[in-house]
């Protein structure tokens, strides 16, 4: 007796082609964030942020109780839209106009819908660029994340004809007037000792670089965890059958890990930065893979006052993450050398909040 046919019931993700322009993705797997996630994060990131990281602390500037650290709730919406925007990605490219909105607390649950704003075939007919806004909103439908970000995905058959090009106009950054700030902050109590810096929005100046020191060395399994703790199920990151078959032909770190260790890194320098914003732009400038350590620096773009607001401002930075190659031996980030130095794995233009004086 022959063996039947295998039903094919399982997804296999969305090809360039598959994707239409305006097009509507709701992402399955609503997520209840809990206490046990805000933990495991910081367990494999190291995160050091005090408003993260104490009720007492977050109490005392006003809030229920500590949000969930902000790149986490970056990673939980990200993760919802893999399996129908990137499962079949060659390289996520780069992310903008990403603003944080009401903050996330254990217990709330959150989901992701996507629209497809721009698709491009790139010249080689194997694949295109995909463009989607994502919007995470929580269980009363407060919005907790909006951003964009762009994608190379692969063609099903390079044959398949392609719409019409269309990019989106991106803007360079987030208007301060467009942050949001949470309800009830009041920093009249804001304690530096707790915190653990005493520099303040005021101490800062435009042009400044802060270099943050430490390194973290990235291990296998922590890298897969914390990916798989986001529910990020790109095959580049778990499947070193497939990998081995690939350009580099081993696992790639998730993008989004490297920035949580480039956040949790700039602790040392920007500790009072205690709530980010907004992602302005940002680039994985080449991949990292487990064992590689990971420095990190930055500058500061900006310095913006708040609408209504003399107790926080807002400063944008530069944070660049490079592996193996401590931040001493790059030059400013500006400059052409630290673009093109094969070091360099993350180039983050975002903004925090701080205190001032």
């Amino acid at each position: 007796m022959s063996a039947s046919a295998p039903s094919d019931k399982t997804e296999h993700g969305r090809f360039f082609e598959d994707f239409g322009l305006g097009e509507t993705l709701i992402h399955a797997t609503p997520r209840t964030v809990t206490a046990g996630d805000q933990a495991l994060y910081i367990a494999l990131t190291g995160s050091r942020f005090a408003l993260h990281s104490a009720d007492t602390f977050a109490q005392s500037l006003g809030l229920p109780h500590a949000p969930v650290d902000d790149v986490l709730v970056f990673h939980l919406v990200f993760g919802k839209t893999v399996p129908d925007v990137s499962l079949n990605a060659v390289a996520n490219l780069g992310y903008a106009a990403c603003v944080f909105g009401v903050p996330v607390y254990a217990g709330d649950t959150l989901s992701a819908v996507s629209k497809v704003i721009g698709l491009k075939e790139n010249s080689n007919r194997k694949t295109g660029v995909v463009t989607v806004q994502t919007t995470g909103v929580n269980q009363r439908g407060e919005t907790v994340l909006d951003y964009i970000r762009w994608v190379m995905v692969n063609k099903r058959d390079p044959a398949t004809p392609s719409p019409s090009p269309e990019t989106p106009d991106l803007p360079e950054s987030v208007a301060a007037a467009d942050l949001v700030i949470p309800a009830g902050l009041d920093l009249s109590a804001y304690d530096c000792t707790l915190a653990g810096s005493p520099h303040l929005w005021d101490d800062y100046a435009v042009g400044e670089r802060i270099d943050h020191v430490d390194g973290m060395t990235i291990e296998e399994a922590e890298h897969q965890m914390a990916t798989r703790l986001y529910q990020n199920t790109a095959k580049v990151h778990f499947n070193q059958q497939a990998a081995a078959a690939g350009r580099f032909g081993r696992r790639i770190v998730y993008g989004g890990h490297v920035i949580s260790l480039a956040r949790s890194l700039s602790f040392n320098g920007l500790g009072n930065g205690f709530r980010i914003a907004a992602i302005n732009g940002g680039r994985h400038v080449a991949p990292c893979f487990a064992g590689d350590t990971v420095y990190a620096w930055s500058e500061v773009r900006d310095k913006m006052a708040l609408p209504g607001r003399t107790d926080v401002g807002a400063l944008r930075l530069r944070t660049l993450a490079a592996k193996e190659r401590p931040a001493s031996g790059f030059p400013a980030a500006g400059d052409d050398g630290a673009k093109a130095d094969p070091a360099l794995i993350l180039d983050l233009d975002y903004t925090v909040l701080m205190p001032r004086h």
